[in-house]
């Protein structure tokens, strides 16, 4: 199955949502989250801001600021992704794509031992991802590797097998409802 066709697909399934499911799901997602050990350990979060259907973002920042940890969420700057420390969500506007990200270009988050957690269409066993199409992520983790990844996804998203590209770069660990 090609991209376009995948993002079809697990799109429909995602507008099938409730708001209910939604927040239901992604709170299982983050308690089990919480729970590893690549959570535990990690003294900065490099998170995002959810959008539409994704897994909700909000309460897992609010943990890890709550878990005296470092906050960082990104920010698209011409075509380059920069994780900006975020110290309140009163610090967000819509971005470019409608996505709330940083009022401010900076501080740029700079510790190369964050966790980073990677949104996502779809995702396999093996770590493989297919994005949203935009490869900022790829990018970034390209510039920036050793980073510990983590994606949460409805299990829906989970695939048996994943056809990915070179510049496609892999999460260390998916995360779903019953994985």
């Amino acid at each position: 199955m090609d991209k376009r066709e995948l993002r079809r697909i697990i799109g429909e399934k995602k507008r099938a949502l409730s708001a209910r499911e939604i927040e239901q799901r992604s709170a299982v997602l983050a308690e089990k989250l919480f729970q590893t050990d690549a959570y535990r350990e990690a003294q900065f979060l490099y998170g995002y801001l959810s959008f539409n259907q994704e897994v909700r973002t909000r309460p897992i920042l609010q943990r890890a600021w709550a878990d005296g940890k470092r906050v960082a969420v990104p920010k698209v700057i011409g075509d380059e992704m920069r994780f900006i420390w975020l110290g309140s969500f009163d610090d967000l506007s819509e971005g470019r794509f409608g996505i709330l990200e940083p009022t401010n270009d900076g501080p740029v988050a700079d510790d190369d031992t964050a966790l980073v957690l990677m949104p996502g269409l779809a995702f396999d066993r093996q770590g493989r991802r297919v994005g949203y199409g935009g490869g900022y992520y790829d990018r970034w983790l390209a510039e920036h590797p050793g980073h510990r990844t983590i994606a949460l996804c409805y299990d829906f998203q989970l695939l048996e097998n994943l056809e990915t590209e070179a510049h496609d770069i892999r999460v260390d660990a998916v995360i779903t409802e019953t994985l």
